[in-house]
């Protein structure tokens, strides 16, 4: 594998409105810029406000447009289960799954419209064809001080996968996050970075 083929990397990160994937998307963005690596992303949200599904899509070192066509992403970040379920059709076959294993319970579940499937069956089906990664990064967050940084938990998880250096990522979130919770946040980043590797 080439220098330039090891670079190229299609990552989509999914999640719920308000959950962070903007953010999450922001600080990857930022520290392979920094690491001179082309990047290309686009983001497609609804209703993201009013917990809609949110979607990033970014291309690290792709000469192509910055939408991954189905099947060809490398990873797929979700911040939350049912999200991964959602755009499986753009991971391609044996990619890797990163999974927040908390759900958010939609407003069609809670009014009795439908029911939420169970978080292990999720995990199963998604199981079957793809390489996954799951656990609950809530938790990691409200362990390092937070909640809210549930998306730099899952950055830290997703870290390991791509090419750019874990310090230049590290510094990408100082300069994203709030002054006063970057503590807690690189906390959070190590955090999940350390449950992939352990896994």
């Amino acid at each position: 594998m080439s220098q330039a083929e090891q670079k190229k990397l299609d990552l989509l990160i999914t999640g719920v409105g308000g959950q962070g994937a903007i953010l999450a998307s922001d600080i990857i963005g930022k520290a392979a810029v920094t690491t001179g690596i082309p990047i290309r992303a686009a983001e497609t949200h609804g209703m993201a406000q009013r917990g809609g599904s949110v979607v990033n899509h970014i291309r690290i070192g792709n000469d192509y447009g910055s939408m991954i066509p189905k099947k060809g992403a490398d990873l797929l970040l979700a911040l939350e289960p049912m999200e991964a379920v959602r755009y499986l059709d753009f991971l391609k076959d044996g990619g890797v799954v990163i999974v927040n294993t908390q759900p958010i319970i939609p407003v069609t579940v809670t009014s009795g419209l439908t029911k939420y499937p169970e978080v292990p069956d999720i995990l199963e089906f998604l199981s079957e064809k793809y390489i996954v990664k799951a656990f609950n990064a809530d938790e990691l967050a409200y362990e390092a001080g937070s909640r809210l940084a549930m998306n730099v938990v899952m950055v830290g998880a997703v870290s390991g996968y791509l090419p750019i250096p874990k310090e230049i990522m590290l510094e990408s979130v100082k300069a994203l996050v709030p002054q006063k919770t970057i503590e807690v946040n690189l906390r959070a980043f190590e955090a999940g970075r350390q449950k992939v590797e352990e896994s």
